[in-house]
């Protein structure tokens, strides 16, 4: 029998869910703050494609759909919008024509890039505020976490390996 809503937060430790939503808060901060560096280039839900396609071989425009949690349609639209900016191109599956790619192209990985120093960055800025022995404490749980959420948590079309 699945459990609610309210019996799985039930089930958290007090204060709990009130700390995931601050962290929430502060790794959303750093992630839209590093949009800023790009000077306006995308938008929100353009750079969030841009994330998905990040990965070494074009994907499906049905993989990226699904990655977003997008309707296929919506993902046309963004990805017009990001062809025209030649920051993604379109191509076609090798083992099915029918099947539409896209692919970053150089200034749409250099975007990405750029956000990504951002935030490895900034993230650096706020670690260095805790002690040593803390910021393993706070790697080793946020790993945890990462962990329990699962390989299927997450925008991108490619899941990073992790070190």
């Amino acid at each position: 029998m699945a459990s609610t809503e309210d019996e799985d937060t039930l089930a958290l430790a007090p204060g709990t869910a009130e700390v995931l939503q601050a962290a929430t808060r502060v790794l959303a901060g750093v992630a839209l703050r590093s949009l800023d560096v790009l000077d306006s280039a995308v938008t929100l839900p353009q750079f969030r494609l841009l994330a998905v396609l990040a990965g070494p071989e074009p994907v499906p425009s049905g993989q990226a759909a699904r990655a977003l949690g997008l309707d296929p349609s919506t993902v046309t639209r963004l990805a017009d919008r990001m062809v025209y900016a030649g920051h993604v191109t379109r191509g076609a599956s090798p083992k099915h024509r029918g099947v539409v790619t896209l692919e970053l192209t150089a200034s749409g990985r250099e975007l990405v890039a750029t956000a990504g120093a951002w935030r490895r960055r900034e993230l650096a800025r706020i670690m260095a505020r805790l002690a040593p022995a803390d910021q393993e404490a706070v790697t080793a749980a946020l790993g945890l976490l990462v962990s329990a959420a699962g390989d299927d948590y997450g925008i991108t079309a490619y899941r990073p390996v992790p070190p």
